[in-house]
């Protein structure tokens, strides 16, 4: 009994002990709060990334890609029918995005990726990523008339704003159609002028009514023994002209970072809105490639929220990306395609699913591999920061460890007297050294309880927290235009906090091992000469 009344004395009394309980407890609230942190920084990114990425990619090595994707689909079936979900193909080739801009022409690289716009949100989560309520739902390459979000879906009063996009679709295309029209009315009146100013030339050669006479005489008569209208001598008739007021091109959903910047005030500005007309070039699929370059319609923008693919992915309709690359056989109608995506059943069995279809298929003409390993690189980079984060932090309880073991042993030193008089009145090795153990393991449950309180308030309250630490220094702490995160994301696991707590006490239970063991072997009578 008198184990416990020296350690909570000791606790209660000695301003020392605080300074070892405050050093355990920030070090539990410092990891606490970095690991929650980083997990959620890590599931966004995961989620973020998987959103693009199917379960299982099923990838052709050549650029051609590889032919007749029925065929492919069905031994996929055969071979791994029973856990796919749903399945998709695709075509991805570099191309470069050009749109004018306030006169001047924005050129810049991209990954064209064709998709069939009734298969590719049942194998992944493209269409959760669009900015039209109606296309997240039941995604089309048309135009809609208008409805787009003017801010972050789900993101709440705070989130990101883009007023711009309260004009788009058909009603801003009419607007920008009209002020074509006008350009093409003057540069035709202006082309009249100039030629009406210029000097006819005198006709030579042959009469225009006498040549007419001719043709229709050589023409040969048809069935019904009328003469066939004879054809311009000038060349064919010219074609209907494109109304960009009514009419627009094949449909294209841009990654919104590759038209978008952010103003200081934190509104994202836009370059180009859904209706804006856009040139895409890219290399056919002969060899050697020639370049070839069309016009598409902006339809709606692509936000995944991860920089990587929001500047550099553009997405077009399947069959119009291999027809203009010559990825169609005209013999037999036969297209090609780069990639297959996959959506399992059960997302865990990725790897098993993964390992089937690469023994079925050549490794020689196919790679294939799960979400998690094409981007095997950054995932582990951001496994090995957390690690490296939680090996310094742990330091900090190291030191603080130390702190309790030059505490403990100032304590014996103190207490010579003390526990000489202790052992002369009974009091046994294990007893004394018990009063000590017992002193380092209530130091390290009490920093480490106050320190899994601190730590969790700190993250259940850290947006306002970083809100108020803006305020302060008048720098924003988590920019939402850098991270495209609304709020800063936050995980705590059960066991993440287990270990750190359990961990904390241990290494004050540690620290106290040596004062205990060294109180404990002193003799009664040498403790009391002394003094």
């Amino acid at each position: 009994m008198y184990k416990y009344l020296l350690c909570w004395r000791y606790l209660r009394t000695r301003w020392i002990a605080l300074a070892s309980v405050i050093s355990v407890t920030l070090g539990v609230a410092t990891m606490i709060v970095v690991n929650s942190v980083m997990a959620g920084f890590a599931r966004e990114m995961q989620d973020r990334i998987h959103g693009i990425l199917s379960d299982v990619v099923f990838e052709a090595r050549s650029l051609e890609g590889f032919h007749d994707p029925e065929w492919h689909l069905t031994q996929l079936r055969e071979v791994a029918g029973d856990d796919i979900a749903a399945m998709t193909v695709t075509v991805n080739v570099p191309a470069m995005l050009s749109f004018q801009y306030r006169g001047n022409w924005i050129n810049r690289p991209i990954t064209l990726i064709g998709i069939d716009e009734s298969t590719q949100s049942l194998a992944g989560d493209f269409g959760k990523y669009l900015q039209h309520p109606e296309n997240r739902r039941h995604f089309q390459f048309a135009l809609r008339e208008d409805g787009y979000d003017v801010q972050e879906p789900g993101g709440g009063a705070d989130s990101l704003r883009r007023p711009q996009m309260a004009r788009a679709g058909w009603d801003h295309r009419r607007r920008w159609g009209e002020v074509v029209r006008q350009q093409r009315a003057f540069e035709a009146q202006f082309e009249q002028q100039q030629q009406q100013q210029q000097p006819t030339p005198p006709a030579i050669g042959i009469d225009p009514a006498s040549f007419e006479q001719a043709q229709a005489a050589a023409a040969p008569p048809d069935a019904g023994g009328e003469a066939a209208p004879a054809e311009s001598p000038f060349g064919p008739a010219p074609e209907q002209t494109f109304d960009p007021v009514t009419e627009q091109a094949t449909g294209l959903v841009l990654g919104l970072g590759l038209s978008s910047y952010h103003v200081a005030d934190g509104v994202e500005h836009l370059l180009l809105l859904p209706g804006d007309d856009v040139k895409l070039t890219f290399p056919t699929a002969g060899s050697p490639p020639k370049v070839i370059s069309d016009v598409f319609t902006v339809v709606d923008f692509y936000h995944s929220k991860m920089s990587e693919y929001d500047s550099n992915f553009v997405f077009v309709p399947l069959s119009k990306l291999q027809q203009l690359r010559g990825m169609i056989d005209p013999r037999t109608g036969v297209s090609y395609a780069s990639s297959i995506q996959i959506k399992l059943k059960d997302e865990s069995r990725g790897e098993i699913v993964r390992d089937k279809l690469r023994a079925a298929f050549s490794p020689d003409l196919y790679v294939i591999s799960t979400w998690r390993d094409k981007q095997g690189p950054l995932l582990a980079a951001v496994q090995m920061e957390t690690a490296i984060l939680n090996i310094l932090l742990f330091m900090i309880i190291a030191v603080a460890g130390f702190g309790i073991l030059a505490i403990f042993f100032m304590i014996v030193v103190e207490k010579t007297r003390d526990i000489g008089v202790l052992k002369s009145l009974g009091a046994s090795s294990r007893g004394v050294s018990g009063i000590f153990l017992g002193y380092g393991l209530s130091l390290g449950m009490v920093g480490s309880g106050v320190g899994l309180v601190l730590g969790l308030l700190f993250v259940y309250y850290i947006n306002e927290i970083a809100d108020l630490l803006g305020l302060v220094t008048g720098q924003e702490v988590f920019d939402p235009s850098i991270y495209y995160f609304t709020k800063i994301p936050t995980i705590v696991h059960p066991f993440t906090l287990s270990w750190i707590v359990l961990g904390a006490v241990c290494i004050a239970v540690l620290a106290s091992v040596l004062p205990a063991r060294r109180a404990a072997r002193l003799h009664p009578v040498e403790a009391l000469r002394y003094e």
